[in-house]
């Protein structure tokens, strides 16, 4: 195995000869200021926590594995492609934030069940102008760094995403040309006269849901699970990321870092090209 390490920051010799001592690493290999890869390394104990504290994201690779050995790359929306939570912005145009980012809070951490947390949710937002969707989208809704390297890679490679979110069809669905995303799917908000209901149309996209697209597009593809890699931050997202061979954890609640196969704590999306293209 290969010991990946990346950062925001330049990552210094004696942290490297630190974490090749530990690794127990045949040799460390400079690629940028800010990457680097031991290669030949063991896992121990101790470099989870040292990494954290270093503001260092890890990985053990094998060492023959690249980027292009994946063929579908499936992706939550909200916190881990863009910045933001939609459904968090659109409150705020009715002055609703705060009640309604607490709630999405605590969905994200697991306390409470998915579904309910977005009925309840949706149900604060009854009476508000759909153009307030369009306003989140022109005014707050940003990628999170290293979008944009990420997609390209994935695309040099000819590997196909999937955009899938317990969060607005109206966003996806205006993603999808505005990055080339091949497939996405998501919820739809009930509107009428150009009114938000407080409802969601259908049945609510929630974590099984969002497993079952993956399964659907990976069978179609024709993919084996390890040919898969799911990108996530909320607890919704544990069940799509176990049926993929690789899941990462992005910028994500604590209990989705500690079921996945890498996590990103302080790098952006880019880091997935990092990782993979040793």
């Amino acid at each position: 195995m290969n010991l990946i390490l990346q950062a925001l920051h330049d990552i210094h010799s004696e942290q490297i000869e630190y974490l090749a001592s530990l690794s127990g690493a045949a040799r460390s290999e400079r690629i940028s200021a800010q990457h680097w890869c031991l290669h030949d390394s063991e896992s121990h104990a101790d470099i989870a926590d040292y990494c954290f504290e270093q503001r260092i994201d890890f990985g053990f690779v094998p060492a023959d594995r690249k980027l292009a050995d994946f063929g579908l790359v499936v992706m939550d929306m909200d916190s881990t492609l863009i910045s933001i939570e939609c459904i968090d912005e659109i409150a705020d145009m009715q002055g609703l934030k705060p009640e309604v980012a607490a709630i999405t809070e605590s969905a994200m951490r697991g306390e409470i069940d998915f579904a309910e947390s977005l009925r309840r949710r949706v149900a604060l937002l009854e009476g508000l102008d759909e153009g307030a969707l369009q306003r989140v989208y022109d005014e707050r809704l940003e990628l999170n760094p290293g979008a944009r390297i990420m997609l390209a890679a994935l695309k040099k490679h000819n590997i196909k995403t999937l955009l899938v979110s317990g969060g607005f069809l109206f966003f996806t669905e205006r993603l999808k040309p505005r990055l080339g995303l091949d497939y996405t799917h998501a919820n739809t908000l009930e509107i009428e006269n150009g009114k938000l209901t407080g409802r969601v149309l259908g049945e609510i996209l929630d974590a099984q849901g969002k497993a079952q697209w993956l399964v659907k597009m990976r069978d179609e593809l024709g993919l084996r699970p390890e040919q898969v890699i799911a990108m996530g931050d909320g607890a919704n997202d544990l069940k799509m990321m176990a049926q993929a061979g690789v899941s990462i954890a992005y910028h994500a609640k604590p209990v989705v870092r500690a079921q996945a196969s890498y996590a990103f704590n302080f790098v952006g999306l880019d880091g997935l090209a990092r990782l993979f293209d040793q």
